[in-house]
């Protein structure tokens, strides 16, 4: 999983700057000398330890720490001294558990002070996570929290290791706390910190939560590489059901600049949109197609036009048809017929009567897809210039299956025009 990967680099990074020199291999032994005599028999491989331990030999030095703990009748000090050199070994060679022993054994001795126990808790934090173990990389940043500590450095351990042990709960809730604490001080959140909360609330099937994220990406950073990452994703949704929407995708990616695959993705999206009863938007769609230089060009050119020229049929077609089609809806038992032939007349140009026919086939009922009413009312609004009364449209959209997703993201574009 290449964004977990990305983000323990990331953090064990950052850590590391952070601890760089501390705690250091004298730490125990020269502040516990300084106070307490050191016996020669215990302070000589002590200095031999402290010695590898520079020269990177960490392995080697927890092992000459074995002859200082040979010598009997250790006092508090000598301990403390192979306590101190022990830990910052153990770190080097990255052994969290046995930091953690030495860091239990310091501290019951009462040599520790406050700010000393956070910083041997961020050591501890950051070399389980190196080490890939989650869960107790996640404890120790727990507990380096709820003991005061207040590094940026270690919520970015704590955050990664929510991730990478599962708890998305957890990361959601963090990370929440935080873009609301920089956006009461007025900073925009980081983007890597929004791609975070996207990344768990997908991971999770947390909606609100991916709500949030969208929304805050959206309009901090709006590009069309991040409308085409957002609606790449979309389909990737267990519960987006992507043959039912395609047409509303390809809506949102011809509106963010997303036709990536140029000439097939305006040939697919017109030939949709004529299928679903909407020539208009079909032909309209084939024009910004010409006018672009995507449709129209090389061996395809000819082809481009016929299917130019199917638009222009179907829409003569429909008119011709208009007010059967239009006795037969209101004769119907449902709205669903309304519904579609008023999204069909915004397309056309009468936003007004669309939005009255949608409306005329909401309280009708009995629809097939009522959500997906609601969302086309909204666009019917849109295409008529009443922003207003599109936002308000979209947000009743609800449902789960794709069309409170599509209005949300509507509710979001439509805002940058």
């Amino acid at each position: 999983m290449n964004t977990l990967k990305t983000m323990v680099a990331v953090a064990v990074g950052a850590l590391a700057l952070s601890l760089n020199g501390a705690p250091g291999a004298e730490f125990g032994f020269s502040q516990a000398a300084a106070q307490e005599s050191v016996r020669k028999e215990v302070g000589a491989p002590l200095t031999e330890a402290s010695k590898l331990y520079k020269a990177g030999k960490f392995k080697e030095a927890l092992a000459k720490l074995r002859d200082a703990e040979a010598v009997g009748g250790r006092t508090a000090a000598e301990n403390n001294a192979i306590e101190g050199i022990r830990f910052s070994a153990a770190m080097g060679a990255g052994e969290a558990d046995t930091m953690v022993r030495s860091f239990d054994a310091l501290k019951g001795s009462g040599k520790l002070g406050q700010a000393q126990q956070l910083q041997y808790m961020e050591a501890i934090a950051g070399t389980y996570l190196r080490n890939k173990d989650s869960a107790k990389a996640l404890n120790w940043a727990q507990r380096y929290f709820k003991e005061g500590g207040n590094s940026p450095t270690m919520k970015q351990v704590l955050q990664t290791a929510q991730f990478a042990s599962g708890d998305m709960s957890g990361a959601i809730k963090d990370t929440l706390e935080e873009i609301a604490a920089d956006e009461r001080a007025g900073r925009a959140p980081a983007k890597d910190k929004l791609n975070l909360l996207l990344y768990a609330a997908q991971k999770k099937g947390d909606a609100n939560a991916e709500g949030v994220a969208t929304e805050k990406l959206l309009n901090y950073y709006p590009d069309p590489k991040l409308w085409a990452q957002i609606l790449g994703g979309l389909p990737q949704k267990k519960s987006f059901d992507s043959s039912r929407y395609a047409l509303d995708l390809y809506r949102l990616r011809l509106a963010t600049g997303n036709m990536s695959r140029g000439a097939e993705d305006y040939m697919e999206m017109a030939q949709l949109a004529a299928q679903a009863g909407y020539p208009e938007e079909g032909k309209q769609v084939v024009d910004k197609g010409l006018a672009a230089g995507v449709l129209g060009q090389g061996a395809e050119g000819a082809r481009h036009k016929r299917l130019a020229d199917l638009m222009v049929k179907k829409i003569a077609e429909a008119k011709a048809n208009a007010a059967a089609n239009e006795k037969a809806a209101a004769d119907a038992k449902d709205g669903n017929a309304l519904v579609t032939l008023g999204l069909a007349n915004a397309f056309g140009g009468d936003a007004k009567k669309g939005v009255e026919q949608i409306q005329q086939g909401i309280e009708k009922g009995n629809l097939k897809r009522p959500e997906d009413a609601k969302l086309n009312l909204g666009l019917a609004y849109q295409l008529g210039g009443d922003h207003a009364k599109a936002l308000a449209a979209w947000k009743t959209v609800k449902g789960s299956e794709g069309a409170a997703d599509l209005a949300r993201l509507w509710m979001i574009q439509s805002r940058k025009r």
